[in-house]
């Protein structure tokens, strides 16, 4: 049913190397601080101006309800995670990224070229749509987002949008929405940068951009590409271990084109390629020793401003992602194949037509048309079940309108929306949101609110081939969600609190079961079966101590249960503690990050695996006005955790980086 794991191979002796050198920056680093610190004591204005200072908590342009908006006149609990949030995770991976925001988690079985998932507030992976500037790129045969095709060296920022949001965007949406916006600098005629490090495993990262805006032009190109020897993910507990290094390498290529020829009147066009591959151990018979995924998107966008009351904007989005196994070396596979294991491939086509109608400032109504168009293709070769994977069906469309309001009343605020899908496969089916807030003083903030949602079987669900261990299911019917929240916000120029409560009821949840009830040697089919029902508290809360100090923190708890048998749902944590410390020393700066979870369940097994901690050290000095040094420890104690029963977790790791800017 699933992208088989890709997972990375061990390169140990290069740890002492790579410490060494961390080390060796760490001190110099620490050198150079002291130095500065101490003859700059009594700092005359110019130097204070040249002084590295904490990140400011400034005004920050999101599009979480479709149309571009201040971060902070938001409804809900959205966030955003910024290009100077992203390079303190040289050779970091976009899930790497995410789960170190609030009621995020994620789960890799193995290195960065792993089949990646994440946890939106308790829900699936596949119940989170991940967009690319706007476009979806969830794949229609297993659901799950390419999520390690993406490399942070080609986003600018990262859009999140806690909660269900399906009104919004459509199918998927039932935990969440995660929008990455591709790198671009429109402020400058010209703007490059360029990346170059080295790290434990054997890991080299190289990457290079340039972007700029004249004479009503706008431009952007980026690439780059990494690998690593990598480290053995599966442990003695595996069935299928195979203790040898899983190397990798990935590659990205992007850009866009833009022109306006008149105020308002602009045409632009975004492109994104990315491949992944990466050896790993077989954990099952279907499986190659090689896993290649291959990622495009391409984007054409009209946006015209007809009136000052009028915005139409056009766009097409077109979306292919590939992936396949291959067996290079045939003794490791189990059933000794050479040939391809697996090839499943996915294209899809959105079409969208949006009008934003301002009545007021503080009045505007959003009227839209889409249409999604989705085509699926796959192949099965193993000499159990052999050929290709014929899918009952191999497209499908959808057909939907959306409307948003959004108003504002002096301190109060409203954002409506009302959406219908006609899914050629499921039908009519209409979510809805409202939420209503209220600015309490000048500081303080409250929202309510509550939403529906909805997510389509995909096809591996639905028509996988009858197999010795997996059959598809093509009765299934949408997974259905209710999800109601309330927050209250503090925010000064130094602080922000916040507190929200949620609880998301899902109906018809998809749980993979045996087809011969108590038999768990039959085959495993899905099934619309239980319930899910999700409630939680999100504590989050940053504070800037000075010039030169920010401390952020979150806490989660959360109860994620099969309402049915009231079972703690797979590979989510109730309890989940994230902290932050950001510390600027003349131009230097230094960063703690510490992580502590509580136990979860396996999703395999069943078996409850142990919480843990973790604690990330990040330092970085500017040498001259365009180059930086980083330096990124993950996992500083070396802590052996386990997210999945039988694979393993990449132990202390450090990774040193050289940025160029101008």
């Amino acid at each position: 049913m699933y992208h088989s794991p890709i997972r990375t191979r061990s390169g140990r002796s290069s740890l002492s190397v790579v410490l060494s050198t961390a080390f060796a920056a760490v001190i110099a680093l620490t050198f150079l601080t002291l130095t500065h610190t101490q003859v700059q004591a009594q700092p005359t204005p110019a130097a204070r101006a040249t002084t590295t200072q904490v990140p400011q908590l400034a005004t920050i342009v999101v599009t979480p309800s479709r149309t571009a908006e201040p971060l902070s006149k938001t409804l809900g609990d959205n966030s955003v995670i910024t290009r100077e949030t992203l390079d303190t995770l040289p050779n970091g991976t976009l899930s790497e990224a995410l789960i170190r925001e609030h009621s995020i988690e994620g789960v890799n079985l193995g290195g960065p070229q792993t089949v990646s998932t994440i946890n939106i507030r308790g829900t699936n992976s596949n119940q989170s749509l991940i967009l690319i500037d706007g476009v979806r790129v969830n794949n229609a045969t297993n659901g799950l987002p390419p999520l390690n095709a993406i490399p942070l060296n080609s986003i600018e920022r990262i859009e999140i949008v806690r909660g269900t949001s399906s009104s919004l965007y459509g199918a998927d949406a039932i935990g969440g929405v995660v929008n990455i916006i591709t790198r671009s600098d429109t402020d400058r005629p010209f703007s490059a940068y360029a990346n170059t490090g080295v790290g434990t495993y054997a890991s080299t990262q190289y990457d290079a951009g340039f972007s700029g805006a004249k004479d009503g032009w706008s431009y952007s190109l980026f690439g780059g590409y990494g690998q690593s020897k990598g480290f053995n993910a599966t442990t003695q507990s595996n069935y299928y271990q195979n203790p040898d290094s899983d190397s990798y390498y990935r590659s990205n290529l992007g850009g866009s084109l833009g022109y306006t020829w008149k105020p308002g009147q602009t045409l632009t066009f975004q492109t994104y390629q990315s491949k992944v591959n990466g050896s790993y151990d077989a954990g099952a018979p279907y499986f190659g020793d090689r896993g290649i995924q291959t990622l495009s998107n391409n984007i054409l966008t009209s946006r015209n401003v007809i009136s000052s009351f009028w915005t139409s904007t056009l766009r097409a989005g077109f979306t292919t992602d590939v992936y396949k196994t291959v067996n290079v070396d045939a003794s490791q596979n189990f059933y000794n194949t050479p040939d391809g294991k697996q090839h499943f491939k996915t294209n899809q086509s959105q079409y969208v037509w949006q009008n934003d109608l301002t009545f007021s400032p503080t009045q505007t109504v959003s009227l839209a048309y889409e249409r999604l168009e989705q085509n699926v293709d796959g192949a099965l070769a193993d000499n159990i079940s052999p050929g290709v994977v014929n899918y009952q069906q191999t497209s499908r469309f959808t057909n939907s309108l959306l409307a948003i309001y959004r108003g504002t009343w002096g301190p109060q605020s409203v954002q409506a929306s009302v959406r219908n899908d006609d899914n050629s496969q499921f039908g009519n089916v209409t979510t809805g949101s409202l939420t209503y807030g209220l600015e309490l003083t000048p500081q303080w903030k409250a929202n309510i609110g509550a939403n529906t949602g909805f997510r389509a079987p995909n096809f591996n669900e639905l028509y996988w081939p009858v197999t010795p261990f997996f059959m598809g299911n093509p009765t299934l019917q949408p997974e259905r969600s209710q999800n109601v929240e309330a927050s209250l916000q503090y925010t000064t120029d130094n602080t922000q609190l916040g507190l929200t409560l949620y609880r998301n009821n899902i109906n018809n949840l998809i749980l993979n079961a045996p087809t011969v009830a108590g038999d768990v040697y039959s085959p495993y089919t899905p099934m619309n079966i239980d319930r899910a029902r999700i409630t939680g508290i999100t504590l989050t809360g940053s504070q800037k101590l000075g010039r030169n100090t920010l401390v952020k923190g979150s806490f989660d708890w959360s109860n994620p249960r099969n309402a049915s048998t009231g079972e703690l749902l797979p590979q989510r944590a109730q309890r989940v503690f994230k902290m932050a410390v950001d510390q600027s020393l003349g131009r230097a700066r230094l960063s703690g990050e510490f992580f502590i979870t509580s136990q979860r369940r396996d999703a395999m097994t069943s078996d409850m695996l142990g919480g843990f901690g973790l604690m990330n050290l990040v330092g970085s000095y500017p040498v001259t006005d365009n180059a930086e040094i980083q330096v990124r420890w993950n996992n500083v104690f070396a802590k052996q955790y386990t997210l999945v029963q039988g694979y393993a977790t990449p132990g202390s790791n450090v990774f040193v980086n050289l940025a160029l800017k101008m």
